[in-house]
């Protein structure tokens, strides 16, 4: 059984871990040097293993900063249908280190544990992919279609350098599918299948600065940029109400999030005000609609006040097309759950957003399942080392049965 295989690989897999965390790939605009030491470790476990293909297809960032992408496959019988599975090799920065246990960067292995930052989000994945495919290898299996393994930078910061510069620059095949583990929940019983758009920006108010004795000499940007910010938060609320039970929560959200520091000093008026929003937007909807909503608050306040205030779009995705629940990756998936886990997953849809959105604009089935305790992005983020092997084992029986 394959799975036995891939059990025979527990403490490889653990040492792969072990070995990538202190390899640090933070993306530049987040103050990092970005993935590309980490993906010449990624590469050393792939010729490792003998694929019959792996390419680099590398983007060039604003910043120059190379973004590495990996692609790599193994042929199967029938070299017309690729199962692909993607993991990102990025991770966010470490946080505040004084809430860490333990060095982010080193990983820590405790009981069923393995501390570090990147280790669930998106390592998990990454190690159990990469251990999947060697296991099929040392079986000797030949399988039915062609097994392909991705990894991508740029996730964690909006995938331009990564999956979206890479569905542009490589010819994935008509008949092919995807399963991305970067997203699940603690007994791995949900599978993903469609996200909500993403729009991320900031309204960027504009006033006069005074001191804080004299207002009737200045403009209060901050005033202004509250009383606007929550005006669109209302509004966009109240007009994209639409509720879909298979997204968790069912609704759009709108939330007020970053705030800019303004002034240094509290006797000062402030003349710039830069408040920011996460939103996420159901299918339903187009986020040049709710773009179009926001314009319009921004045009009141713009006339109440004369002055001016500036809507910036900072990452702006279009709801995409669900997965089919009857396409194959999905059967495959639900399957091989009930037969190993006895459980009967419930499908679903998430907040966005996964590198799986990117491939369903284009046209692919794509389906997000992983099992993962909810600390990714936290201090001392873990990965359990039974969800690595188990995950591990559903992957080696997702590419045999492809």
């Amino acid at each position: 059984m394959i799975e036995n295989e891939v059990e025979k690989l527990r403490n490889e897999m653990v040492e792969a871990m072990k070995k990538m965390i202190p390899i640090v790939a933070i993306s530049p605009e987040s103050g990092g040097k970005g993935e590309e030491e980490r993906a010449k470790f990624v590469e050393s476990l792939l010729k490792d293993i003998g694929f019959d293909e792996i390419k680099r297809i590398d983007a060039i960032d604003h910043l120059g900063f190379k973004r590495p992408n990996i692609v790599a496959k193994i042929y199967g019988q029938n070299k017309e249908r690729t199962l692909w599975i993607a993991a990102h090799m990025d991770t966010v920065p470490e946080g505040d280190r004084n809430l860490w246990k333990t060095d982010p960067f080193k990983a820590h292995v405790e009981n069923d544990k393995i501390y570090g930052r990147g280790t669930e989000d998106n390592g998990q994945a990454l190690i159990g992919a990469i251990f999947a495919i060697k296991a099929i290898r040392n079986s000797g299996t030949k399988t039915k279609s062609n097994i392909g393994f991705i990894a991508v930078s740029d996730e964690e910061v909006g995938s331009k350098y990564g999956m979206e510069y890479l569905v542009e620059h490589y010819d994935f095949g008509k008949n092919d599918s995807f399963l991305i583990p970067d997203s699940g929940n603690e007994d791995g019983s949900e599978i993903e299948i469609a996200e909500k758009g993403i729009l991320w920006f900031s309204i960027v108010t504009h006033g006069i600065q005074s001191h804080g004795s004299r207002p009737d000499l200045g403009k209060n940007a901050h005033r202004i940029g509250m009383e606007v910010s929550l005006e669109i938060d209302k509004i966009l609320h109240e007009k994209f109400n639409s509720i879909n039970e298979i997204f968790t929560p069912p609704y759009s959200t709108f939330e007020p999030t970053k705030k800019d520091a303004n002034v240094s000093n509290i006797n000062t008026i402030p003349g710039t005000d830069i408040i920011y929003f996460d939103s996420r937007v159901l299918p339903s909807y187009k986020i040049d609609d709710v773009i179009e909503t926001i314009r319009g608050v921004i045009e009141k306040y713009e006339k109440k006040y004369n002055t001016k205030i500036e809507l910036k779009i900072i990452q702006k995705a279009d709801p995409a097309k669900p997965t089919d629940i009857n396409d194959k990756v999905v059967q495959d998936l639900i399957k091989i759950l009930k037969e190993t886990r006895k459980i009967n997953p419930k499908i679903i849809g998430i907040g966005g957003g996964t590198v799986a959105a990117i491939l369903r604009r284009k046209g692919y089935p794509a389906v997000v399942w992983s099992t993962l305790d909810p600390v990714e992005h936290s201090p001392n983020e873990y990965c359990k080392i039974s969800n690595l092997v188990n995950d591990a084992k559903v992957f080696a029986l997702m590419y045999l049965n492809f």
